[in-house]
């Protein structure tokens, strides 16, 4: 089992955003991405299957419990979606495909606990980040939505969320265009936002692009 290519951070631009409870957004990273690390981590001599899976009225959706082994290890997890509806008559449109994205939702939180995506959870940077470190290689790793490190945005920017990965992508762009690597960028930040890039503020973010494009 190779795990430290199994907790090896995603980089920013596999970090995918959505809305979640309480206004806050949340990181994830998609299916394929934590499939592709599973077959690099064991040379595809993985296995997932379905232990059980339910249909809930009440809560108007399906759950599975899906089972993960590799590697001599066997994880299992809970995974659910919400059942599909047609907008007017309320029939529901495929059931067949609300229990594929349960149990994809199940394979993937299967694997967190074998270390895939963790740091998304964890709302720690990786164990080798240095906030203070320009040349660090940095990952975007927590998914509370208010900064780079931990619930109250310290070290992260100045809050509003954390630097999306359209924005990544845009500002390292514009810093190609004009010549600044990745250490100067950080260097950047760091002496204007105190923060290194993949821990800025999206409002951080939008201010460094305005910078960089002047």
């Amino acid at each position: 089992m190779n795990r430290q290519l199994l907790e090896k951070p995603f980089n920013p631009e596999q970090i995918k955003q959505r809305d979640g409870n309480f206004g806050k957004t949340l990181d994830y990273i998609e299916a394929h991405a934590v499939i592709q690390r599973l077959n690099d981590a064991f040379e595809a001599d993985w296995n997932f299957r379905i232990l059980k899976h339910e249909i809930l009225k009440e809560t108007d959706e399906v759950v599975v419990i899906g089972e993960l082994s590799a590697g001599g290890v066997v994880k299992s997890a809970f995974g659910g979606s919400k059942i599909t509806r047609a907008r007017d008559s309320k029939e529901m449109i495929s059931l067949a495909d609300d229990l594929k994205a349960a149990a994809t939702d199940a394979l993937k939180k299967a694997a967190t606990l074998l270390g895939v995506g963790l740091h998304l959870y964890a709302g720690a940077k990786p164990a080798n980040a240095n906030p203070n470190n320009p040349n660090t290689n940095h990952d975007r790793s927590s998914n509370n939505g208010n900064g780079g490190n931990g619930s109250d945005g310290k070290n992260g920017g100045n809050g509003n969320g954390r630097i999306s990965g359209k924005q990544y992508k845009y500002i390292m762009n514009l810093a190609k265009d004009a010549g600044i690597n990745k250490s100067q960028l950080n260097q950047q930040c760091v002496q204007t936002f105190g923060s290194v890039l993949d821990y800025l503020s999206r409002k951080d973010a939008s201010s460094l692009i305005e910078s960089l494009r002047q």
